[in-house]
């Protein structure tokens, strides 16, 4: 990720995000792939579920942890 703090990806939100939400759609992606969305705390839930719902998400890490994984 780069050096600014990323927003979050609930639509019209603009706040920092706090966590990094990964998923994988299997109808689409290999299972190895990862995608991420980031979320604020206010937003979480909300694309947890989202992505819960559907079977897609696998995991939620504070964002701080995902870029230490990163580097």
């Amino acid at each position: 990720m780069s050096d600014e703090t990323p927003i979050c990806s609930a639509k019209g939100c603009r706040e920092d995000a706090v966590w990094v939400l990964v998923w994988n759609n299997p109808k689409v992606h290999t299972p190895d792939r990862r995608k991420t969305w980031v979320a604020c705390d206010e937003h979480r839930e909300h694309l947890s579920q989202f992505l819960g719902v559907r079977g897609f998400l696998k995991d939620v890490v504070p964002l701080t942890e995902w870029e230490a994984q990163e580097t």
